[in-house]
């Protein structure tokens, strides 16, 4: 196999994507390949399209539902391997396969403050910045610089505002590019204030979001002068399942595997509730999460 050349032991055949996603549910990629460097992941790329595969590229899986039927063709993920984190001065450069959490505790460990809102984020900084993840107030657009991708066979650099970055969207993923690594600009704090404000952002979210169970994190999108989270719960789905997705009954904006779930039962469970928060409210629900994949 041509990419076993280029990422050596890092290439996976029928790979369940259930281990790859936050969800813990999806069907297998017919090829799965983790490659550690820019020139890699251009590399397979290339060889994915030169055999006219199709493919997806992908981080930490955390906003993302994979059909039961898996993935046709290609997944290439950013993984740790691809994660180094660096910093100089009050500037953070982090590799697209970067855990946002680990970007975070970087940052606490140079005592730089701006950074804390994404510290509970799970997800990698290539699908955090494609997606401008945000939570608490704080996006990643208010702290980036510049993104480097890679778009038509070419490695661009773009300013942050060049990114056109809006909520929960931007240019990169309107005009697919991958992204390979983001600058974040932050500012000198207290170690202690930069810890203290971290910890307390993780016990709320510990307290009011459903973090023992799998999920891919809040599952719509926030309609404008609505909470998802409360629509949902005035729908009177609290706790409603289907199979063995549930919406969540300490936060209604999330939905869960509760144990055994199929990709079927999440997305069947999202339809469901679109349905009814629509017809009870007339407000039309926005999924955040990318549905990829054969759903069966």
């Amino acid at each position: 196999m041509a990419l076993k050349s280029v990422a050596r032991d890092r290439v996976f055949t029928d790979e369940p994507m259930s281990r790859h996603t936050t969800f813990k549910v999806g069907g297998a990629a017919d090829v799965l390949v983790m490659p550690s460097s820019v020139d890699e992941i251009i590399k397979c790329m290339q060889i994915f399209k030169e055999y006219g595969e199709d493919f997806i590229i992908i981080g930490k899986g955390s906003n993302l539902l994979v059909g039961d039927g898996g993935i046709r063709g290609g997944v290439i993920k950013l993984s740790s391997d691809f994660g180094a984190v660096l910093c100089e001065g009050n500037v953070v450069n982090a590799k697209s396969g970067a855990s946002l959490a680990g970007v975070a505790s970087m940052c606490l460990k140079n005592s730089l403050t701006g950074f804390e809102f994404a510290s509970g984020i799970p997800g990698s900084v290539g699908g955090g910045v494609c997606m401008n993840a945000g939570a608490y107030g704080g996006e990643l657009k208010d702290i980036i610089r510049s993104v480097t991708v890679f778009k038509d066979g070419e490695i661009l650099r773009l300013k942050g505002e060049e990114c056109d970055f809006g909520y929960r969207t931007s240019r990169i993923m309107k005009e697919n590019m991958v992204v390979l690594e983001a600058e974040f600009v932050l500012e000198t704090g207290d170690y202690d204030s930069i810890y203290s404000k971290m910890k307390e952002l993780s016990s709320k979210r510990n307290e009011k979001q459903p973090v023992e169970f799998p999920s891919a994190g809040s599952t719509f999108k926030r309609p404008e002068g609505y909470f998802a989270g409360k629509l949902i719960q005035d729908s009177g789905l609290r706790g409603y399942s289907i199979g063995g997705a549930q919406v969540s009954e300490k936060h209604c904006g999330f939905i869960i595997n509760k144990g055994g779930a199929t990709a079927k039962d999440v997305k069947d469970l999202i339809e469901y509730v679109k349905k009814t928060v629509y017809d009870k409210f007339g407000v039309v629900l926005e999924p955040e999460i990318r549905f990829v994949g054969d759903f069966v």
